[in-house]
């Protein structure tokens, strides 16, 4: 599945991040607040499901943004061991 990310176009791949993360968040507060209508814990469940989704949220987001940084940035030349010294 991760080379399936890899060949679509970077604006494709990174414009469901957004989406990704307000899901992650609903769908964390919608079982929280199954927990609270079931347990009759209210608040809590909510509260916990949420913080929870913005956790995972944010997690996913930081590890998409560094797969976007890594595909930008350029790799070093590899060091053979000589160094020049420069004045």
């Amino acid at each position: 599945m991760a080379g399936l990310k890899q060949n679509r176009p970077s604006w494709v791949r990174f414009s469901g991040v957004g989406i990704e993360f307000a899901a992650a968040v609903g769908g964390f507060a919608a079982v929280g607040y199954w927990i609270d209508l079931h347990y009759k814990c209210e608040p809590w469940g909510v509260v916990i499901g949420a913080i929870l989704g913005l956790i995972g949220g944010t997690y996913n987001l930081v590890r998409e943004s560094m797969g976007a940084f890594r595909q930008l940035t350029p790799p070093d030349p590899p060091d053979n061991g000589s160094r020049q010294h420069k004045p």
